[in-house]
């Protein structure tokens, strides 16, 4: 069998999937930085837990986020991002004091690497508590385009 003649409306039809992906594209970015935004908030809340004075022993235990001293790196906590380009988009969330690592995973520190740190996580935590509401946020955004 054989088809002959034309259909009408591929054009309009291409033109309106085009735009579509560029609203997909726009949200999608939007949304990665507003994900980010939400994990930032739950580890700073995790943060704000518990606090001690300088020279005192941490009431916060291994496997638990670290007491705060100073309130340095609750502050320092900053996104970068959303980044990328069309399809691929990322942003960061993390710390800018040098201790903020050693304080999420443990390891040696001091003079000499005198000292053993354990971990005390705070981003992971954080990125599971967020999970739930970035998944809402990124549904939302899809729903609101498709």
């Amino acid at each position: 069998m054989e088809f002959r003649g034309e259909v009408g409306g591929f054009s309009e039809l291409a033109e309106a999937l085009r735009a579509r992906m560029v609203e997909l594209q726009a949200v999608t970015r939007e949304a990665t930085g507003l994900a980010a935004h939400v994990v930032e908030r739950h580890a700073k809340d995790l943060l704000r837990q518990s606090s001690h004075r300088k020279g005192t022993p941490t009431p916060s235990r291994p496997g638990q986020p670290p007491s705060a001293v100073t309130g340095a790196l609750m502050r320092s906590i900053a996104v970068d991002g959303p980044s990328g380009i069309a399809g691929t988009y990322r942003s960061r969330v993390g710390p800018t004091v040098i201790y903020g690592r050693i304080q999420e995973v443990g390891g040696m520190a001091g003079r000499h690497n005198a000292a053993r740190l354990p971990a005390r996580p705070y981003l992971a935590p954080a990125l599971d508590k967020s999970r739930d509401e970035v998944a809402a946020l990124f549904y939302r955004a899809w729903r609101g385009v498709l």
